[in-house]
């Protein structure tokens, strides 16, 4: 057996239920939100609330104060899904201008320079500047992907993609492992919402 399986596996073995639980649940709430069902937002804050907890005992407090944000993110998403302007059809993907894209994507990072260096300067972050990227897009990524933009799941890639390599030395094989589950259903999700676009397809929703 490779020493990196070894090593997740090892991983699962010394989690907590909560970190179980955070498994369930974030996987689960990503799968249904590259579906794009409903029962994305229940789940969804189900998880964050686990993940804050889990992250704040890990010192990582860009992303657990993070999880706050995603709580009211994720409600008002779930608000906004359900009640589209026109009240017979479901509120379809659509794709953000160029211009509204480096706005964003500038804004996320003069996030992640300004917060991470409070974080070196005035806390004991294990990560001040990686922990502030993953947050700061994550910020960005939630913001677009509740208001039903494609081009959150790009955003997603590279947060997920950055966690793996952050969080296998910060807090164990557990949670970068979950991440390189994010990162493949974030690639899902990237291509069943373009194909929506495309096509105009409804999602898997079922209504909650």
């Amino acid at each position: 057996m490779s020493e990196v399986w070894k090593t997740i596996l090892e991983g699962f073995a010394a989690s907590s239920p909560l970190d179980l639980l955070n498994l369930v649940l974030g996987v689960a709430g990503v799968w249904l939100m590259t579906r794009r069902s409903l029962w994305a937002f229940p789940v969804g804050l189900a998880a964050v609330t686990v993940q804050g907890i889990l992250f704040w005992d890990a010192k990582l407090y860009a992303d657990a104060k993070l999880q706050g944000f995603f709580f009211a993110c994720l409600a008002y998403g779930w608000w906004h899904w359900a009640k589209p302007k026109d009240e017979t059809a479901e509120l379809p993907v659509t794709r953000l201008s160029w211009r509204a894209r480096c706005v964003g994507v500038g804004l996320a990072a003069a996030l992640t320079v300004a917060w991470g260096a409070w974080q070196a300067a005035y806390t004991d972050a294990v990560m001040p500047y990686r922990d502030t990227f993953i947050a700061s897009f994550s910020l960005l990524g939630q913001v677009w992907q509740v208001r039903k933009r494609v081009e959150n799941w790009p955003v997603w890639t590279a947060v997920n993609a950055v966690a793996v390599v952050s969080y296998w030395s910060a807090v164990g094989a557990f949670t970068a492992f979950l991440y390189a589950i994010f990162l493949v259903l974030g690639l899902i999700g990237w291509r069943e919402w373009s194909r929506a676009l495309r096509t105009g397809e409804r999602g898997g929703d079922g209504g909650v």
